[in-house]
């Protein structure tokens, strides 16, 4: 069985900054499917963004909760998001190499009408255009008309990198392409591929709530934005320096890294974010 996960559905509010978020996955992929351990990985990641749960809200247990926190600090408001339906598609609907119109004929299969935000995640053996060269995800909008991006809904694509650039789109999963050689980190999962997508997926998701069609918060050119996680690349924990993620915590029995805690005992290696109060990449270690 092929299958491709959707995640979808982000309520918003104005036209600035998305707020409460519904979503819903979707998952696709061939001969290396994604596996219900994956599947929950991410789905658990989402489902600990905003848990209300105590014992993950302690400070000192490092929530993912607390990281998602700092988007609150960009103006408009928190953003909450709830884990929606999940639609498997299989055979390759739209075949194993993808381009960006692709990307948004996906994005409508599940459509939460045009306050929502759907998330396509793709396998490993699906090649996206320009995936591995220059980005290893991206947002959009499911408008194909870049002025009339506002009028339809947001949209987030995330590839799993595990067999086709580990060293791009999931380091420090994995010794980088180039630069300094430093041995990589244990995935705190146990799987480079979903672990670097938790990382792409947190990136993007903080980017789209606070920046999604271009409108809200970002640095530079449109075109090429830097925006709240994409303005601190590389940065995992205090004391980075490229080609080094920072001091992060060490998983005393697996030896697997990480800097948040999720919920079902996850734990996950988040990037850091722009705080918009202190002027700083904000860690949570």
């Amino acid at each position: 069985m092929e299958h491709w996960l959707f995640i979808s559905h982000f309520l918003s509010l104005g036209n600035k900054i998305l707020h409460s978020i519904v979503t819903s996955p979707l998952i696709s992929s061939g001969t290396g499917k994604f596996t219900p351990i994956q599947r929950s990985v991410i789905v658990d990641f989402i489902r600990s963004l905003n848990s209300k749960r105590r014992c993950i809200l302690r400070r000192s247990s490092l929530p993912v909760a607390s990281w998602w926190k700092t988007t609150e600090k960009y103006k408009g408001g928190s953003s909450t998001l709830v884990v929606g339906k999940q639609l498997l598609l299989e055979n390759y609907p739209l075949g194993k190499s993808l381009k960006n119109p692709h990307l948004r004929a996906l994005s409508t299969k599940l459509n939460g009408g045009l306050r929502s935000i759907t998330v396509v995640l793709t396998a490993k053996d699906v090649t996206v255009e320009r995936f591995c060269m220059s980005r290893c995800g991206t947002h959009g909008s499911s408008s194909s008309k870049p002025r009339r991006a506002a009028n339809g809904a947001a949209y987030v694509w995330v590839g799993n990198s595990e067999t086709l650039c580990p060293g791009y789109c999931a380091w420090p999963f994995h010794q980088p392409i180039y630069g300094p050689q430093t041995p990589p980190l244990v995935a705190p999962n146990g799987d480079v591929g979903v672990d670097g997508m938790i990382i792409n997926l947190a990136t993007l998701l903080a980017n789209t709530v606070t920046n999604p069609f271009n409108n809200g918060y970002y640095q530079g050119p449109a075109t090429a934005p830097l925006e709240a996680v994409s303005a601190c690349p590389g940065i995992f924990g205090s004391g980075s320096y490229p080609g080094y993620a920072g001091r992060v915590l060490v998983d005393k029995t697996t030896g697997s890294s990480y800097n948040a805690r999720g919920l079902a005992g996850r734990k996950y290696l988040l990037p850091a974010m722009w705080d918009p109060q202190s002027l700083t990449c904000k860690t949570l270690v």
